[in-house]
């Protein structure tokens, strides 16, 4: 395991943050890629994205139908959209392929590929080279705080004109002032937010530029943005979340839950 060093580790634990180069080749990159264009270009576009609603009682259905299709969306493959990317019919008015902000959350789950990359040989070692007892503890929080790590994979090069990650260095430390929480069964909105997000010195971020195949990982309370991507350029990538089970509680109140289908898998597999 030579693309992770002992100083990879230690500006981890630091910054909060590393960018690795070379944990996928191009060609894993590229198979990535193709294959989910032939699910995009395969997808079912939910029913609450292609229906037109005209008044206010029909708008908030509308809303409720899209906080369903995503807090039930944790153990399933289901498509979400850039905005504007319908007509008032509810057809499109792009090409598919631009049309999806992210898929989620269970590729890791049910398509080959991507569950390969997920349970690798690298993404195994990185973790016990990292795992020590915006931020994602925001909407991903544990009891201690500090067991969740970020994966983000570029499969295209993840540059500051096309959307790259920018972190406040050392911000993991600061602890979290905002969280995510799920509703009381029965009430919409079905999430909601306690606290209040800091406001931060823009100067204080600094940019994490990632080559194709190369990986950035993220301490969960760590401080990081993208800005929207207006290049010409698209920026795919892969990103997953793991998290240190021993002695560790997962938050019921989170807005991802297991389910039985689809327990969380544990990354070393038999």
């Amino acid at each position: 395991m030579d693309f992770m060093t002992d100083r990879d580790v230690q500006k981890y634990r630091e910054d909060g943050y590393v960018v690795l180069d070379g944990l996928l080749t191009s060609q894993e990159c590229d198979e990535l890629r193709q294959r989910m264009t032939e699910i995009v270009e395969r997808m079912d576009v939910p029913e609450h994205c292609r229906t037109t609603f005209s008044t206010y009682h029909e708008e908030q259905l509308k809303k409720q139908g899209n906080a369903d299709y995503f807090i039930t969306s944790g153990d399933k493959i289901r498509f979400f959209f850039e905005k504007g990317v319908f007509d008032d019919k509810g057809e499109f008015i792009v090409p598919k392929q631009q049309s999806v902000n992210k898929v989620g959350h269970a590729l890791h789950a049910y398509e080959p590929l991507y569950k390969k990359v997920t349970h690798s040989a690298k993404v195994q070692i990185v973790v016990c080279c990292t795992v020590t007892p915006h931020q994602d503890a925001t909407f991903l929080y544990t009891e201690p705080l500090g067991r969740v790590m970020g994966v983000w994979i570029a499969l295209e090069d993840a540059t500051v004109n096309n959307g790259c990650l920018w972190f406040i260095p050392g911000s993991q430390n600061s602890g979290i002032s905002r969280r995510m929480l799920r509703t009381p069964k029965g009430t919409f909105p079905l999430t909601d937010f306690i606290g209040r997000e800091r406001t931060y010195d823009e100067e204080k971020f600094v940019a994490a530029p990632v080559k194709k195949g190369g990986v950035v990982l993220i301490h969960g309370e760590v401080v990081h943005k993208s800005a929207e991507n207006t290049s010409e350029d698209s920026r795919h990538v892969y990103t997953f979340h793991i998290m240190e089970t021993l002695d560790t509680r997962w938050s019921p109140d989170n807005w991802l839950q297991p389910t039985e289908e689809l327990p969380f898998p544990p990354l070393y597999t038999k």
